[in-house]
């Protein structure tokens, strides 16, 4: 009987055992992980951390007796492998609680070693006090951490995913929270003013939010807990410190087994997720993927695709080939009543990646209909390639109904559908759900009319820049009053067509409003008048995003 090793469980490790037995039961399965919990729900320790999620027992997704019952797949819990005997296909096993060694013979091994937290070179790092996430165990000594000392404060090292839930968790706790972030910005997958709309909410709710200011370092606080010191030099004291800086995947063993790294530093996988032995596979956080659509290596910690690839290596193993198509990046976070989700690529990857063929824009509509009680806005920023129209990617915030948009999208993309299929498509409309011209029909909408030539578009980037131009604010002069891009002249849409003698038609005319619908009607008006005119998408507020010192005064 062939002998199939997986090391590792969660996400990828897990799904592939159990989809290999699905497909094969005449293979002897080992499930092995130097932990003592096989399968269970990461993304959920934050929450309970938090006490959102109260019992530890509701994290377990499946217990090594029902991997052996159920699938009878063998399971060897707090086991490190040691090495990888390419030449004699086996591993070397250490089992922790006895320290006893031994080895296991394989046919085929898959490799699911996760990734590991990044731990900087900086001093009081292993101080007490000092936590970073990613087991169970972790989060039962965050917990007792707390309970024990009496926590009252922490810092947040790092402002991502993980900060950020991370961030709400303890504040939900009672504890007074800073997080500490070297970008300048939260969640940095998003553009910086998609970003924008979770400062705001954060320091809403009393978080301490230091942006572009690293970590340099840790030391004991004479009245207790620890010393926190920036790099700009600031210093404060924190009862706890969580270390969510990052991570990097888990390859040690496969480098001393000389397997294949990428360019990225995780093993380098094919298509059908097999390593450079075609003996070995690797799924999960450790491997370099290729993005879809755009086929650029990454590194996407990410359970969905874990689970994906898990399940794609299993067929193959199986004798039923099929390839991995990539990964798009679809993410989603909580903060504080907000969500915040995106979905395939976003400007600072298309400029990475010298990309000038795409338009972006903005929108602000409410997740449902206006007269409806409680619609609340979503912010939106669409991507889209030039002339074809094919979504490149979507971001959205707002407190309801974002990530049901991004999902769309993200099927949109997966199918290589363009701005003219989000214009015709199709969705669910009742007053309390959306609207009979849902927020990525509208999106669509205005991103046909670009490629239509019915909207010409100015870029909020070039306001600054010299030029012929005049900025004209379509808004009301209550509205204007209130607060307007500097040097704007101001003449509200109802009057416009009266008064658009005031204006010169040997300059361009960049016209802007709250959120954009206003200046498009302005925009389509002067241009049937013989005006040089574009539209400054997704209005006022975007521009507020885009200069946030402006809407803090």
């Amino acid at each position: 009987m062939a002998k199939v090793i997986i090391i590792g469980g969660v996400a990828g490790g897990a799904s592939c055992a159990a989809r290999l037995r699905r497909q094969r039961e005449d293979l002897e399965i080992t499930l092995i992980d130097r932990g003592k919990y096989v399968s269970f729900a990461n993304c959920g320790l934050p929450y309970y951390v938090g006490e959102v999620i109260t019992e530890e027992k509701k994290l377990l997704v499946a217990t090594p007796e029902l991997f052996e019952r159920r699938f009878n797949i063998r399971v060897k819990v707090e086991t490190e492998v040691l090495a990888v005997d390419r030449a004699r296909k086996v591993v070397r096993l250490k089992d922790l609680p006895s320290g006893r060694e031994s080895e296991e013979p394989y046919d085929t091994l898959v490799l699911a070693p996760g990734a590991g937290p990044v731990r900087p070179p900086l001093p009081g790092l292993d101080l007490p006090g000092v936590f970073a996430l990613r087991t169970i165990p972790d989060s039962r000594q965050i917990r007792g951490w707390i309970q024990e000392h009496h926590t009252t404060s922490a810092v947040v090292i790092g402002g991502g995913f993980i900060g950020l839930e991370m961030a709400e968790n303890l504040a939900h706790r009672g504890l007074k929270v800073t997080i500490v972030e070297m970008l300048s910005q939260v969640m940095p997958p998003l553009d910086p003013e998609m970003a924008e709309p979770l400062h705001e909410r954060l320091r809403a709710r009393g978080v301490d939010l230091r942006l572009g200011d690293g970590l340099a370092g840790l030391e004991p606080d004479p009245a207790g807990g620890l010393r926190v010191k920036t790099k700009s030099g600031a210093q404060f004291s924190a009862g706890l410190a969580l270390l969510a800086i990052g991570v990097r995947p888990e390859t040690k063993l496969a480098k001393e087994a000389g397997l294949t790294l990428g360019p990225l530093g995780g093993i380098q996988v094919d298509a059908e997720m097999r390593t450079s032995d075609p003996a070995i596979f690797a799924v999960g956080d450790a491997v370099e993927v290729l993005t879809y659509p755009s086929h650029r290596r990454a590194l996407l910690p990410l359970a969905g695709p874990a689970n994906r690839q898990g399940r794609v290596a299993a067929d193959v193993i199986a004798g039923k080939p099929r390839p991995f198509r990539g990964v798009q990046g679809t993410a989603v976070c909580g903060v504080f009543g907000l969500t915040a989700a995106l979905t395939g690529e976003t400007e600072k990857s298309l400029k990475a990646a010298d990309r000038s063929d795409y338009a972006k824009v903005y929108l602000h509509p409410g997740h449902h209909v206006a007269y409806y009680p409680d619609a609340k806005p979503i912010y939106l920023k669409l991507l889209f390639e030039r002339p074809s129209g094919k979504v490149l990617g979507l971001q959205a915030v707002g407190e309801e109904g974002v990530e049901k948009r991004v999902d769309v999208a993200a099927m949109a993309i997966q199918m290589g559908g363009t701005v003219f299929d989000l214009e015709e498509s199709e969705l669910c409309y009742a007053p309390q759900f959306g609207a009979a011209k849902d927020p990525l029909n509208v999106a669509g909408m205005i991103a046909a009319n670009v490629l239509r030539g019915d909207l010409q578009l100015a870029d909020w980037a070039d306001l600054e820049k010299e030029g012929d131009k005049l900025i004209l604010d379509v808004r009301d002069p209550a509205e204007y009053a209130s607060g307007h891009v500097p040097g704007a002249v101001n003449i509200p849409l109802n009057e416009l067509r009266a008064r658009s003698g005031e204006l010169p038609k040997d300059k361009e005319i960049w016209a802007y409003c709250r959120v954009g619908q206003r200046s498009y009607y302005a925009n389509r008006l002067l241009l049937q008048k013989g005006f040089k005119a574009r539209n400054l998408p997704g209005g006022y507020l975007t521009y507020l995003s885009l200069n946030p010192e402006n809407s803090r005064g």
